[in-house]
């Protein structure tokens, strides 16, 4: 199985992007899939989880501003971000476990969209 992580690009402080996630090779439906981020200099950072059964999870830095959803009909999850900070900046990956796990899932993960928050 095949992550696919995309939507990312730059945006000025206040703006919206959402981030897509989509498998090839299996499937996203019967797992539990997060989002993480990294900026250069720091450690990868949980951002937001969704469960089998549609439980969703936020670090307190992005809750009220992100949301995470799932389309199981295109195999896809989404993080919808929106009043963007310029400590959003950073590479966003996607990852698929059977649990969410803030320390991190240990299934595939995706290769990382770029986010960049700035004016």
């Amino acid at each position: 199985v095949q992550l696919q992580a995309s939507g990312g690009g730059l945006v000025q402080p206040g703006g919206s992007l959402r981030l897509s996630c989509v498998a090839s090779g299996g499937t996203l439906t019967s797992y539990a899939v997060a989002w993480f981020r990294q900026a250069p200099g720091n450690e990868r950072e949980y951002v937001s989880c969704v469960t089998t059964g549609d439980f969703t999870y936020y670090s307190d830095s992005v809750k009220g501003r992100f949301t995470i959803s799932r389309d199981n009909a295109k195999n896809a999850v989404y993080l919808q971000m929106n009043s963007l900070k310029s400590e959003d900046t950073a590479v966003y990956y996607c990852a698929r476990d059977w649990v969410c796990r803030e320390g991190g899932m240990r299934l595939e993960w995706g290769q990382g969209t770029q986010v960049t928050v700035s004016s």
